[in-house]
C-alpha cells in the first residue's frame, strides 16, 4: 500500500553561514550542496523569510483571509524565535514544500552526508500527518 503522506526536510544551518545562505539560496559557494540541491530539483528558502513573506502578504492582502497572520507576526517579532528561523532553512522540490516518500528519502541522505560541511548542523524530517505536527492556533 502506498503513503499518501507527503514530506518536507529543513536544514538548520550554523548562524556564521546562515546569512549567506539566505542571499543566494542555490548554495552557489557550497558547491557540494549546490549540486545536491540541483540534482534534486531543490531549492532553499530561509522559514524567517518565508513568515516575513506571509505577513507583507497578509498585510497588503488584508489579514481577514491569513488566519496564520496574528501567530507569524508574533513569531518573527519574537526575538528568540527570529533567531531560530533564521538558521532554519525550508527545502523545496520542484516548487513544492512537501513531495513523495521516495523524493525524500533521497534527499534527506545526500543532505545528511553534508552534515559538518558549510555550517550545515541539521537535516530535520517533517511529514504532513496532522497527529505529528502541531496545528495552529486558535484565533
Amino acid at each position: 500500500m502506498t503513503s499518501t503522506l507527503q514530506f518536507q526536510l529543513r536544514l538548520t544551518i550554523s548562524l556564521e553561514h546562515a546569512d549567506a545562505l539566505r542571499a543566494d539560496s542555490s548554495g552557489a559557494s557550497h558547491p557540494a550542496l549546490r549540486d545536491v540541491l540541483h540534482r534534486h530539483h531543490a531549492t532553499l528558502k530561509c522559514q524567517y523569510d518565508a513568515f516575513a513573506d506571509y505577513v507583507s502578504e497578509a498585510e497588503q492582502s488584508g489579514t481577514e483571509n491569513y488566519p496564520l497572520y496574528e501567530w507569524t507576526r508574533a513569531t518573527i517579532e519574537n526575538p528568540q524565535k527570529k533567531a531560530k528561523y533564521l538558521r532554519s532553512f525550508t527545502v523545496y522540490v520542484n516548487d513544492a514544500e512537501v513531495y513523495d516518500q521516495s523524493v525524500a528519502d533521497s534527499l534527506e541522505m545526500a543532505l545528511r552526508n553534508l552534515i559538518g560541511e558549510y555550517g550545515i548542523e541539521g537535516v530535520s524530517r517533517f511529514d504532513t500527518n496532522p497527529a505529528n505536527n502541531p496545528q495552529p492556533p486558535a484565533r
